[in-house]
């Protein structure tokens, strides 16, 4: 596969994840996906995939990412995302607050036989802590 090729892998999958097509991720993600920062307690692979999207999509139902920038180099792509929500529902022991949140991400992806079999991701969760006023912001 070509780098480009690499590079819309990565935002098949980001269309997928957030038209929460959790049948579709197969399509795009190795039955072994390796997800070494994903949230502890999600089963391997691509069941887990499809876990950690649903959690998402069951706390978050208007969930989005949005790739800002790719860079893809050998088998690997870099993505610097912004993800947004609003906190319409319980979301990690929190009752909802109808706040809109927008934090910065990043996410590596490793790509290997047309497919993502590894993904590491990161995003700012104290901010979204902050903005929904559950976390007091610096200063206050």
């Amino acid at each position: 596969m070509s780098l480009e090729a690499h590079k819309n892998l990565v935002r098949r999958y980001q269309e997928i994840l957030n038209n929460g097509d959790l049948d579709a991720l197969g399509t795009v993600v190795a039955t072994d996906i390796s997800m070494p920062t994903a949230f502890p307690g999600f089963p391997s692979g691509l069941e887990g995939a499809r876990a950690i999207a649903a959690a998402n999509i069951q706390m978050i139902p208007d969930f989005h990412v949005a790739i800002d920038e790719l860079i893809a180099e050998g088998d690997r792509v870099a993505a610097l995302i912004t993800i947004t929500g609003t906190h319409t529902r319980d979301m990690l022991g929190i009752p909802p607050t109808g706040k809109a949140w927008s934090v910065v991400g990043m996410s590596l992806f490793r790509i290997g036989d047309g497919k993502i079999v590894e993904h590491r991701g990161v995003g700012d969760i104290l901010s979204i802590l902050q903005q929904i006023g559950a976390f007091p912001a610096f200063g206050e």
